[in-house]
């Protein structure tokens, strides 16, 4: 993203009050990062099984150019513990962008398409986030993405997605509770796995964590 295109803002969330409800353990599969070094991010990242997929396709349609898009979702609040978490559901690949081996470029246009394509195709939610590729060259946020992600996706809860299709490893860029994004310092998620299903998470670079079940009333209750 250029910055003389930093003008260009993001159409407002129809409703960026959080939902109160629940974590949703209801057959959760968490997967994190081979390393750990105790870092706690602002909010907490849920993916659904099918938004997994539709994210990891997309991002091998091209693997000599970055490609990307929005995350759609809604963010939560968790009714008993406070604590603030992300679903995404499904995504919005990017269109209009610009676009080379090391470089994902979102136009005025590629804004306007994708707050059309959020209206259209998933009313009631809102973008949380955004995701693209970075092919051979590994999981972090270079000058550019940081551009895109402070003035464009700006809000706390707002995330980043960085996939490396070559050697399928992914992560999740969160804000810390001080506004912090550090760009070397990725995060897993929780997988929410389809009634009877199993896992579609193949990234390299994570370990499953232990299964937990639900609990009485855990359910995600909006």
């Amino acid at each position: 993203m250029s910055e003389s295109e930093s003008n260009v803002k993001l159409l407002p969330a129809s409703d960026t009050t959080p939902f109160r409800s629940r974590v949703p353990k209801k057959l959760m599969r968490c997967w994190h990062p081979r390393f750990e070094d105790g870092m706690k991010p602002l909010v907490g990242v849920f993916v659904t099984s099918a938004a997994f997929i539709q994210f990891t396709e997309h991002s091998r349609i091209d693997l000599e150019n970055e490609v990307g898009g929005g995350l759609v979702g809604s963010w939560h609040v968790d009714a008993r513990t406070e604590e603030q978490f992300v679903l995404i559901e499904g995504v919005i690949p990017a269109r209009f962008t610009r676009q080379g081996s090391a470089f994902l470029t979102f136009t005025q246009d590629t804004l306007v398409a994708m707050n059309e394509d959020l209206e259209a195709r998933f009313p009631g939610k809102q973008l949380v986030g955004w995701y693209h590729t970075h092919p051979k060259m590994g999981i972090f946020l270079s000058h550019y993405d940081l551009f895109i992600h402070d003035h464009f996706f700006s809000e706390p809860w707002q995330v980043a997605l960085v996939l490396e299709p070559h050697t399928t490893i992914g992560g999740f860029f969160i804000r810390q509770e001080d506004g912090h994004l550090d760009p070397n310092r990725y995060f897993g998620f929780c997988e929410i796995l389809d009634d009877g299903k199993e896992s579609v998470v193949d990234w390299r670079n994570m370990s499953r964590a232990e299964d937990q079940p639900a609990e009485d009333g855990d359910e995600d209750n909006e």
